[in-house]
C-alpha cells in the first residue's frame, strides 16, 4: 500500500515538473513575441522614395540616356520632391544653363545621366539637399541632327536622340517618294560617302543598314526617267528602275492603245532614232514613241 502511494506521489511530482517547464517555455515564447511586437518597426518606404531609388536605373535604360547635349537643346532639370527646383531652359550658345542654387552651369557635352549625377553631387556638397534625386528630361532636340534631302515625303532636319539606322531616318522622313531613286546616298560629316540600295536597306542585315551620325546628310536623288508617248494608254514621264525592258515599259504605261502597233515602236536615244527589241533594256532619257498600226 505504501509503495502505491509513493508511486502516485512520484508521478504527480513528475507531472508538476513537466507542467512548470511547459509554462516556463510558454513564458519565454510569449516574452519573445512581446519583445518582437514592442520593438521599433522601421516605417515603410514611401512609394515616391522607392520610385526615386529606381530612377537612376530607369534613366540609364532610357532611349535618350546616351544623347550628348549641345546648344539650343531644351532640358528640364528637376529634383524629386522639390518642385521649387524644377527648371526648363534652352542651352545657350556657350553651352550653359542657369539653375537654382547652382547658378550658371556648363552642360554641353554631358548626357542626361552624367549631368544628373553631376548636379546631384553639387547640390549635396553644397548642403542644399541631403540625398537629391536629379532627373534630366530633354524637351527639345536641336544640336544633334541628320539632314534629310531629296525625294522623301518630308525633307528637313531629323534629331538624333539615339542611334538610328539609315532606314529609320528615311522612314521618319516619310519614306521615298514615287519619283525617288531606288538607292540612298549618305554623306558623312567627316568625309566619305555611302551608296545604299533601298532594297537592301529594307530586307538586308545590319551591315546593309548602317547607323547615321550627327551631321550626316541623307540624300535620296530623283530617279532617272524615260519618256513614252504616242499610241499608248498612259503616256508620260516615268521613273526608270533597274532592268526595265521595252516590253515592261509598255505594260507599265497601260499597254498599247487601240490603234497602237508593236511593229511601229521607235526609240530615240541621245537624239538618234534606234530600233529596240521588246526584251532589250530602256536607258535613262530614252524616248519611246508608239506608232499607229495600218488598218
Amino acid at each position: 500500500m505504501g509503495f502505491v502511494v509513493m508511486n502516485i506521489r512520484a508521478r504527480s511530482f513528475r507531472n508538476l515538473v513537466i507542467a512548470v517547464s511547459a509554462m516556463a517555455s510558454l513564458g519565454a515564447l510569449t516574452g519573445a513575441a512581446v519583445a518582437q511586437t514592442t520593438a521599433p518597426i522601421a516605417p515603410p518606404k514611401p512609394a515616391a522614395v522607392a520610385a526615386a531609388q529606381e530612377a537612376p536605373k530607369a534613366d540609364a535604360n532610357n532611349a535618350n540616356a546616351g544623347y550628348v547635349l549641345g546648344p539650343d537643346d531644351v532640358v528640364e532639370v528637376s529634383v524629386l520632391g522639390q518642385p521649387e527646383f524644377t527648371t526648363r531652359s534652352r542651352i545657350r550658345a556657350d553651352g550653359t544653363i542657369v539653375l537654382p542654387y547652382v547658378g550658371s552651369t556648363a552642360v554641353a557635352g554631358d548626357t542626361p545621366v552624367s549631368l544628373a549625377k553631376r548636379i546631384a553631387g553639387v547640390l549635396k556638397a553644397g548642403g542644399y539637399y541631403s540625398n537629391p534625386i536629379v532627373s534630366i528630361e530633354i524637351a527639345g532636340f536641336a544640336s544633334r541632327y541628320v539632314i534629310v534631302l531629296g525625294a522623301v515625303a518630308q525633307p528637313g532636319l531629323q534629331p538624333v536622340d539615339r542611334p538610328y539606322r539609315v532606314s529609320e531616318i528615311v522612314a521618319r522622313a516619310g519614306g521615298i517618294r514615287g519619283d525617288g531613286a531606288d538607292f540612298v546616298i549618305v554623306r558623312r560629316e567627316k568625309g566619305g560617302e555611302l551608296k545604299l540600295p533601298f532594297e537592301k536597306l529594307a530586307t538586308g542585315d545590319a551591315t546593309d543598314d548602317p547607323f547615321v551620325l550627327p551631321g550626316d546628310k541623307v540624300y535620296v536623288p530623283p530617279a532617272e526617267t524615260y519618256y513614252i508617248y504616242g499610241q499608248i494608254n498612259s503616256p508620260g514621264v516615268y521613273p526608270l528602275r533597274d532592268k526595265l525592258t521595252l516590253r515592261k515599259a509598255i505594260a507599265r504605261s497601260g499597254g498599247l492603245g487601240a490603234a497602237g502597233s508593236e511593229k511601229k515602236i521607235s526609240v530615240y536615244r541621245d537624239g538618234k532614232k534606234t530600233s529596240l527589241a521588246l526584251d532589250e533594256p530602256i536607258l535613262p532619257d530614252d524616248v519611246v514613241v508608239v506608232g499607229q498600226r495600218s488598218f
